[in-house]
């Protein structure tokens, strides 16, 4: 009880010439640098409001504008055009007091009145998005203002946060067009008298209960900053009842060839200390907001609730909880969680130093309390359940105050005892093994409710896996990206494997949470989650055969290349076509997350049944091309608001509030995904240099199967020259398999287009 002991600041006994007092000036020591380091937080985001809530300006501008207002007055002219005098008027001072405050004020206001509009102009430049629409190297005059005028505004060092109030609002598309657009993505996937009854559908929807249903919809976007998100946030991901385990979580990989440290302690320790400080940089809105063409800033709004962020479970909804500040991560070892302090007298552990506790962990023989192995089963199972032994067994005591230094923590770590990675003699059959470790371990040493978790594995191999509601894998790809290059290039490792740092060996024990909880409580959850664990199957597959470069060069874009080529090898596999998502970001608006791209188009089946019917390669040639641009414009239409299914997706919520039934919105919601992928964003942050450091290639991550028929693809770009695949299914359906029959599909695909007329 150590870190007991050091908690007591002072101690006092009474003896009968009268009370002894002893201070532990240690102890104070530690309360006063603490406390200062609670207030720089304060000031830093103090300062932090000031320098974004006049952005595009600065604070000293008003200063400038202060001395111009002076000087003119000086000269015996009056800038203001008499606003100065009435001002002087309501001032009861002396003559020359109310000249100066006088003038002071007015040049407030005129200062402030600029910011206004220096902000509104901002606003007008990023609601334009034709650029987008331009086709490469063709860039129209209205474009190249735009982007002239835009990097003028943009000329000061941006923090984080501060184009968040300049960003748009995520308009509300005409419903007409977004019926249509509808009607033309379902029409490969229908017959013809299937079309027609949806057509039949689709119109008396948009003539009736449609434009009811869109005018409470555009009322809500005037109203809200954007009208999808919330709703997304909580119908989509927090009111879901089943196990968020494989069903809603993700996972991020290590390096695919490269692992910087056998030693587990050390990869921990760097790790964790490179997660802190990116917080830190988030805290303090460091990080570079993240933008497009180095110009078009996008929504940073995500990066809020990375860190000390938990899920809890509901009886109908569960509940994102946020905590401002958190000093401690939380560890899970061999059945046992522990409190793992990372801060000291106000100070950042070094690595070094989280390196020594992550190795008391290591060297604690202690068994696990009763129910305390299996705990994280209930993170994995069903969501009532979990709500319910919640509410009975977590509501007071040890077990609450043990929860709470769970949730309330940075974040999650798992010390597996495991070994993963691609070495060894089955290097495809590792990497498989890898992806379903990551996806859902054990099903109960991971805390599936944190924001994210963080695997470190016995050999020094690493992974995350992430909570989804409360961001998208991009923000998450970002985080991670930043803490294996800050692992790996800036904190680095002494030649015996070990951290860079001191220790000092005084620090208390990592504290050993303590539970009262029977055994049988966790294993309702447990069986469910196994169950799910036993049925998902996972395919990781590093494609080497080209990447990106060699596509280009075909004057294709990468994305539209493999999102044709899935629809060929789907078609191959199943013998049709099907309904398929695309995750594309709607973050030039504030507050966006995510639309659908319905990859599966008329001009890609169009495509795909020419080439599998053997017709001319000129035909096939120009069918993909027509294939290639529709999927481009569909891109860019999702990233730019007027995508399909978000639109239909708040009109299906606004008609259950009112309690009215569509029989159109509820058979386009209720249509299976059983192609559901999405592209992972790589070296966005340019930490490193691939060329330089070829073996430092990430592997990316990925999901598990939307439908219960279907896939789940996840793939990387990784530089020029591969691409690595996730594919996920389930064993339950005897028509899916995740490892590819055809595996060098994607080199014929390649090959075929580059042939010559």
């Amino acid at each position: 009880m150590a870190e007991a002991h050091q908690a007591v600041a002072f101690q006092f006994t009474i003896t009968p010439e009268g009370i002894d007092l002893q201070l532990s000036y240690q102890a104070l020591n530690q309360i006063y640098l603490s406390g200062v380091r609670s207030w720089k937080k304060r000031f830093s985001r103090l300062r932090n409001s000031v320098i974004k809530g006049v952005y595009p300006a600065s604070p000293s501008s008003w200063l400038f504008v202060v001395i111009a207002i002076l000087a003119t007055m000086y000269m015996r002219s009056d800038p203001s055009m008499g606003l100065i005098k009435m001002i002087q008027q309501h001032l009861p001072l002396s003559t020359q007091g109310q000249t100066m405050l006088s003038a002071l004020v007015f040049s407030t206001l005129l200062w402030l009145s600029l910011i206004l509009a220096l902000r509104f102009c901002l606003k007008l430049l990023l609601s334009y998005h034709q650029w987008m629409f331009e086709q490469h190297g063709r860039v129209s005059n209205t474009t190249k203002v735009w982007v002239t005028l835009l990097r003028l505004l943009s000329s000061r060092k941006p923090l984080l946060y501060s184009y968040q109030t300049s960003l748009p609002h995520l308009p509300v598309p005409p419903i007409k067009d977004t019926v249509s657009r509808y009607l033309k993505s379902a029409r490969p996937l229908l017959t013809d008298p299937e079309f027609k009854r949806m057509t039949e559908l689709a119109d008396r929807f948009e003539s009736n209960l449609g434009n009811r249903l869109q005018r409470y919809l555009k009322l809500k976007a005037l109203w809200a900053t954007n009208y999808v998100s919330d709703w997304w946030e909580e119908y989509i991901y927090l009111r879901g009842r089943g196990p968020i385990m494989v069903n809603s979580n993700y996972y991020g990989m290590d390096f695919l060839y490269v692992t910087p440290t056998p030693i587990q302690a050390a990869r921990a320790g760097n790790t964790i200390t490179a997660l802190l400080l990116y917080r830190r940089k988030v805290n303090r809105e460091e990080l570079k907001p993240v933008r497009l063409r180095t110009v078009i800033p996008l929504c940073a709004a995500q990066c809020e609730r990375m860190f000390n962020t938990t899920r809890t479970p509901g009886v109908e909804t569960d509940v994102l909880q946020h905590w401002q500040d958190s000093e401690f991560v939380a560890v899970y070892h061999k059945g046992r969680f522990f409190r793992l302090w990372v801060y000291t007298a106000g100070r950042l552990l070094s690595p070094r130093e989280i390196e020594h506790q992550i190795q008391r962990i290591l060297d604690d023989l202690s068994p696990p309390q009763p129910g305390e192995e299996k705990l994280g089963a209930l993170t994995a199972g069903e969501r009532v359940p979990w709500f319910h032994t919640r509410e009975q067994h977590f509501s007071s005591g040890i077990n609450k105050r043990s929860l709470d230094s769970i949730e309330r923590a940075a974040f999650f770590v798992t010390l597996d005892d495991e070994e993963q990675g691609m070495s060894g003699e089955d290097p495809a059959g590792n990497l498989d093994r890898y992806a379903k470790s990551l996806l859902h371990g054990k099903c109960y040493d991971r805390w599936f409710d944190k924001s994210f978790s963080i695997v470190i594995y016995k050999n020094g191999k690493s992974g995350l896996n992430a909570e989804h509601s409360w961001a998208d894998a991009p923000t998450v790809a970002h985080l991670w990206e930043y803490t294996l290059a800050t692992d790996a290039f800036q904190l680095g490792y002494t030649e015996d494997g070990h951290c860079k740092g001191d220790v000092d060996r005084s620090l208390p024990s990592p504290q050993r949470l303590a539970w009262d909880i029977p055994s049988e409580v966790v294993s309702e959850g447990k069986t469910v989650a196994q169950a799910l664990a036993d049925d998902v199957d996972c395919h990781v597959f590093p494609f080497r055969e080209f990447g990106k470069g060699r596509i280009k060069k075909l004057r294709v874009s990468p994305d539209a290349f493999i999102q044709i080529g899935l629809q060929l090898a789907y078609f191959r596999d199943r013998g049709g076509f099907c309904l398929t998502y695309e995750a594309s970001m709607t973050r030039l608006f504030r507050e966006g997350r995510t639309e659908t791209v319905r990859s599966c188009s008329n001009e890609s089946c169009a495509f795909v049944r020419a080439l599998e019917s053997g017709e001319a390669e000129d035909q096939c040639r120009r069918l993909f091309k027509l294939a290639s641009e529709r999927h481009q414009n569909l891109y860019r239409l999702a990233m730019t608001g007027d995508g399909i299914d978000r639109h239909l997706f708040c009109l299906y919520v606004v008609s259950k509030y009112l309690g009215v039934e569509s029989p159109f919105l509820k058979e386009v919601l209720s249509e299976p995904w059983r192609l559901s992928t999405s592209q992972t964003p790589v070296q966005q942050m340019e930490l490193f240099d691939l060329k330089n450091h070829p073996d430092f290639i990430s592997l990316g991550g990925g999901f598990g199967p939307v439908a219960d028929d279907g896939y789940g693809v996840s793939y990387i770009i990784v530089g020029e020259d591969m691409i690595n695949f996730h594919v996920s299914s389930k064993h339950s359906c005897g028509e899916t398999v995740s490892t590819p029959s055809d595996a060098l599909l994607f080199r014929y695909f390649y090959n075929f287009l580059e042939k010559k007329a």
